[in-house]
């Protein structure tokens, strides 16, 4: 038999060590076995976890020999089913499924660490999870469960700076109130200030709490979502925003009282209540009239109790042949000695124009509205005026087309002769104080503390809370 030469020998012995270096290089690089992500069985035991000693077969193992003890190591562990094991040329090929991806690994590990092993192919599969479990559900809920105990303290101490910043939004909102409600004598303004300062305190104790709790992204959330929640609010309640404001603005300047009479967008009674949506009206029908604080604040707003003087005219036409100035004196005297008309400013009767066939006399008094009915004085006026004329012979002709005869028309009787002129009636005197006010004017008085007596027993259609202090009928600055 012929002995290759120890040069030739050390040629082949160096080619088969390249050649088991490069498969076991492939071996490593090689991709798994399967595309399945790795996945933990919650009911196996405890992993089993392979030392870094070699597993010692003995002298010069064989093939059969290799096989052998990795498949009794293998089986030894229960982790594996349908496991097989061959080995050829020292080059083992592992196949089977496993329970989870470690010892999948564990499996190839062992094999490399063997005597004799050239290179491994780990052919192990891994179990399918079924398709309905629910094992990643319970994973989740131990999570959970987890992640609370480990922030139970984190969260205790976050909820006790929540309750501190509760208390010290209240004790600030309530003192600084105390402060800057000193320039002001609006409840509404007061109440607002304490709320804006109870939030702003309130959202800077909720952020601390959730930054100490570790919510750092929540608590940012928390500061910017305020924001942009206010902003989409305004949006959507801009109506209502503009009537709060105007609400503010009408409870600071204070352009009309509880029981004014004022005019406002051609609505004209007397001033109920002002809510922090809209003001509240009752004509002099009874009605009641809700006009928007924006409304309201952006109108014309005509106040008829701020001044409580108010003047009344009314017009008087007398015939061309009537002494105006004795008609002028008449009606001067009139208005001089009616109780409800006031001598400052002093009453006028002037000349407004000539008409068709009257000269229209124009009369102008001043009267207390806060005490007296302007229609019931109007009218009361008219009245004593018209019976003073009618018993001085003051005509007072009608707006139709008249025929004058300056020089006069003779009259004769049956007989021929002229009739006796009859007497001029004397100059009427003044009515008496019985005879200003009668049974159908009423007493004269103001009709706003009616009103507001109605109001008392009648529906009040808003039920806001009332932002305007004081009483109807309050007196002027």
């Amino acid at each position: 038999m012929r002995h290759p030469s120890p040069a030739s020998a050390r040629t082949w012995t160096l080619f088969w060590t390249l050649a088991g270096a490069l498969l076991l290089g492939l071996a490593h690089a090689a991709p798994p076995a399967t595309d399945t992500p790795p996945t933990k069985n919650p009911d196996a035991p405890d992993e089993i976890v392979a030392t870094d000693a070699p597993v010692s077969i003995g002298q010069g193992p064989t093939d059969a020999q290799i096989g052998a003890r990795l498949a009794e190591v293998l089986e030894a562990t229960e982790r594996f089913t349908d496991l097989s094991v061959s080995v050829r040329n020292g080059v083992v090929s592992l196949h089977g499924v496993a329970n989870t991806e470690p010892m999948r690994k564990l499996a190839g590990d062992l094999a490399q660490r063997t005597d004799g092993v050239v290179a491994v192919v780990n052919n192990i599969s891994l179990r399918p999870e079924p398709v309905f479990t629910l094992a990643p559900a319970r994973r989740e809920v131990d999570a959970l469960m987890r992640d609370a105990v480990r922030a139970l303290p984190l969260l205790v101490v976050g909820l006790l700076i929540f309750i501190g910043a509760m208390l010290f939004a209240g004790v600030i909102s309530r003192t600084a109130t105390r402060v800057l409600g000193r320039t002001t004598d609006s409840e509404l303004l007061r109440n607002v200030l304490q709320k804006a300062i109870f939030l702003i305190v309130l959202v800077l104790g909720v952020y601390l709490a959730l930054r100490v709790t570790g919510l750092t992204r929540v608590a940012l959330a928390v500061v910017s979502g305020t924001g942009l929640l206010g902003l989409a609010l305004g949006f959507a309640f801009r109506d209502i925003a503009e009537n709060f404001l105007a609400s503010l603005l009408l409870s600071i300047q204070r352009p009309f009282r509880l029981g004014d009479v004022v005019e406002v967008d051609g609505h004209t009674g007397v001033v109920r209540k002002v809510t922090s949506r809209g003001t509240l009206l009752i004509d002099f029908d009874g009605n009641h009239i809700q006009i928007s604080n924006a409304t309201v604040y952006k109108n014309t707003i005509k106040n008829f109790t701020a001044n409580p003087r108010v003047r009344i005219t009314f017009d008087v036409g007398i015939g061309y042949d009537d002494q105006i100035s004795a008609a002028q004196q008449i009606i001067h005297r009139v208005l001089e000695e009616h109780p409800a008309v006031l001598n400052d400013p002093e009453p006028l009767v002037l000349i407004e124009k000539l008409g068709a066939s009257t000269v229209l006399l124009r009369t102008y008094f001043w009267i207390d509205s806060k005490t007296h009915s302007m229609l019931k004085i109007k009218s009361s006026a008219i009245r004593l005026t018209l019976r003073a004329l009618t018993s001085a012979g003051v005509s007072m002709p009608d707006e139709a087309r008249e025929v004058i005869f300056p020089q006069g028309v003779p009259l004769l009787n049956a007989a021929g002769e002229a009739p006796r002129p009859a007497p001029s009636p004397a100059t009427p005197e003044p009515a008496d104080a019985d005879d200003v006010a009668v049974e159908a004017e009423g007493d004269l008085s103001s009709e706003t503390d009616d009103l507001n007596r109605q109001a008392e027993t009648s529906r009040d259609p808003d039920q806001g809370e009332n932002v305007l202090t004081g009483e109807p009928d309050a007196a002027q600055p």
